[in-house]
């Protein structure tokens, strides 16, 4: 029977710890923390402050109804975060549209505002070492200083413009166009006891194109004067990630690294002379990428590749104070452990289980902080010991108790068609047992460089466990964390060897007594409704199928996405290539296809245009599959607002109760 407590209200209602900040004496520890806003339509945040001794309860620093995030700690403990929140200081200050950046002093004071650009504040670095800040920043090309941008923003507004003008490609990133303000970098002064606002140093006023900081990354150095930039310096097919050094006094821009390769993220030594960088080759149709863990020398760029053996990409990268070692984390089936990574190359892993964001070490490297996660156990505050291997962290007093979840967790391994090892959680609903065997879901993960670790608020199987439902979450090929070979078995061929596996992994599962194995559906989203797609063209095994943002026509997908280019890193040129992208497209295969389908996407999704739902929808009409699709005005690649969650989910459910469960179909009442 499903469990007590934990459902759609349940859920929506749980407190989200987001990120984690240490500041750089180690005595202040800060959390954004994000719940259902006051009018249920937007997920907003407060700051919280957590005892790094683990012995105080948390507590809450800030409060307003459009919310706050934390962007970091100065080094005299003031607090930054941003805010859409009224101008306290001003007179009929109204609430804005973008997040202005915020000051809270240590000790307690009125948060003021320090900074409110009319683009809004996208990030904020912040130095150890430093007051000074930099800040990214939308601004209308050719604008001049924050006020032009102001006026020409104006401008268009008093005119009733909402014309966009491209001359580059690509036109568009996830959910947005390249087009009007464009990222630049501000240096901000906030030394303490300086009462009057600061005046932005604009580092950057001619950017090198319109999307160079899509995806990018800004690391200071510890003294405050220079940047690390991790940035897309050219468009086109040829936009990799370099890294660039910023100087900070005279905005002197010079590329550290740059290669047929991303350089994705960064970090600064301690002493600030070297930057610990990891690096992803872009991979051919013949060769996948390759990652790498490189030492740079920020005078020289002299490059160091410490464990060249090693073959996983890192998600984080910190070093330990004494400049000895780097904390890394990587994932691993079905994990994202934390290593300790010695200068001469010695790798020790310091948790046993979990995922692991947010790296933060204090200042005398006893302790490294972090937000560990499960599949089975949201976000949490932890401290861990950085010389123990594979031990359980201690947990800290956080914001939020963890929930009673209506299932348990198991890991399986099955064989696929080659011989080689497929690994899966499977979660299974608290009343699954030989007398009542559950009906099973396969629910394929994104990517398809991805993994299934650590909680997903978006992708939650415990919410399916709850209705009794029996979840089986697979890491087919292509999926990260078990080494480049992994990934080179099913290279440049996304459909056959991963839906081999998928369904190897189905029928392991479905063959268990406390299973139904007449009862089975599946469910996936971006590459994952691609592999469902498929699935749906090539077996009938499945009573239902579920594909969400989906990939449907390849070569419609490559001329309509923004991500174009760095498919053709893999699959070639859809020109020189056509038979291997069409081999690969799901299309082609409508003819065959009797599976009851559900389509959802949102219409703001421009990774994966609205198009394929569309093109997916209409072809499964007129060939007479019975189908219902879905769409999100409001959306983008992801469903973010809660109310379109909790619909996307009742949706789900009643589609997966009517072909799985014998029940009639109930569309949402709100539908």
């Amino acid at each position: 029977m499903p469990g007590p407590g934990f459902d759609l209200d349940v859920f929506l209602a749980l407190p989200r710890v987001a990120d984690l900040h240490l500041s750089p004496d180690g005595r202040r520890l800060v959390a954004t923390v994000q719940s259902v806003a006051a009018d249920g339509r937007s997920f907003a945040g407060a700051v919280w402050e957590i005892d790094p001794a683990g012995e105080r309860a948390a507590r809450r620093l800030t409060r307003s109804a459009r919310g706050e995030t934390a962007q970091g700690l100065l080094p005299d403990g003031s607090l930054l975060f941003t805010s859409a929140r009224p101008d306290l200081e001003a007179a009929d200050s109204p609430a804005r549209d973008v997040p202005a950046l915020y000051l809270l002093a240590p000790d307690g004071a009125e948060a003021r505002q320090v900074l409110a650009p009319g683009g809004g504040v996208q990030g904020v670095a912040i130095a150890p070492l430093s007051a000074t800040v930099v800040v990214t920043v939308p601004v209308h090309p050719g604008a001049a200083g924050l006020q032009s941008d102001r006026e020409r923003e104006k401008a268009r507004q008093d005119a009733g413009v909402a014309a966009e003008f491209f001359e580059r490609y690509p036109m568009s990133w996830w959910d947005h166009t390249l087009a009007g303000r464009s990222p630049r970098l501000l240096a901000l002064d906030l030394s303490p006891g300086d009462e009057a606002l600061p005046e932005p140093h604009d580092l950057t006023p001619e950017p090198p194109w319109h999307g160079w900081l899509e995806d990018g990354s800004v690391e200071l150095s510890p003294d405050g004067s220079r940047a690390a930039v991790c940035a897309r310096m050219r468009s086109g097919r040829h936009a990799q990630i370099d890294l660039v050094l910023v100087d900070l006094p005279s905005g002197e821009m010079r590329v550290l690294a740059r290669a047929d390769a991303d350089h994705d993220i960064a970090a600064w030594s301690p002493d600030g002379t070297r930057l610990a960088c990891h690096r992803a080759t872009w991979g051919t149709p013949a060769e996948p990428p390759r990652a790498a863990l490189l030492l740079i020398d920020a005078a020289s760029g002299e490059q160091t590749e410490l464990c060249p053996e090693w073959e996983h990409d890192l998600t984080s990268i910190v070093w330990a104070p004494d400049g000895s070692a780097l904390y890394v984390t990587t994932e691993e089936r079905g994990h994202v452990p934390v290593y300790r990574v010695g200068l001469d190359g010695s790798r020790t892993r310091l948790t046993a289980s979990g995922a692991y964001t947010h790296l933060r070490v204090a200042p005398d490297g006893g302790t490294l902080y972090a937000l560990r996660s499960h599949v089975d156990a949201p976000p949490a505050p932890v401290a861990l010991d950085p010389r123990a291997a594979q031990q359980q962290p201690r947990p800290l007093r956080g914001p939020a108790a963890a929930p009673v979840l209506p299932s348990r967790l198991e890991e399986t391994v099955v064989h696929s068609v080659d011989g080689a090892g497929v690994r899966s959680w499977l979660v299974l609903p608290a009343g699954a047992s030989v007398e009542r065997p559950a009906p099973l879901l396969l629910w394929i993960h994104g990517g398809p460089f991805a993994s299934w670790s650590g909680w997903h608020w978006r992708w939650n199987p415990h919410l399916l466990a709850e209705r009794g439902y029996a979840v089986l979450l697979p890491d087919p090929r292509l999926s990260t964390g078990y080494g480049r070979a992994h990934a080179h078995a099913a290279w440049n061929d996304w459909a056959t060897l991963p839906s081999a596996d998928l369904l190897a992994a189905t029928e392991a599962a479905a063959a268990r007594p406390d299973i139904d194995g007449g009862r089975v559906a599946a469910m996936g989203g971006s590459y994952g409704g691609y592999m469902a797609n498929w699935l749906a063209g090539h077996t009938d095994r499945f009573a239902a199928v579920v594909t969400h943002a989906s990939l449907w026509a390849m070569d419609q997908m490559h001329g309509t996405t923004d991500y174009g280019p760095f498919l053709e890193r893999e699959l070639g040129s859809p020109v020189d290539q056509f038979e291997t992208w069409m081999a690969q497209s799901p299309h082609r295969s409508a003819g065959s296809i009797r599976t009851p389908m559900l389509v959802i996407h949102g219409e703001r999704d421009r990774r994966v245009p609205v198009a394929e739902a569309v093109r997916l929808w209409t072809d499964l009409q007129l060939g007479g599959v019975e189908s219902r699709l879905l769409l999100f005005p409001d959306e983008n690649h992801w469903v973010l607002k809660p109310q379109n969650a909790r619909l996307w989910y009742e949706t789900v459910f009643a589609f997966l109760d009517r072909h799985l469960l014998g029940r009639e179909w109930r569309k949402p009442e709100l539908l």
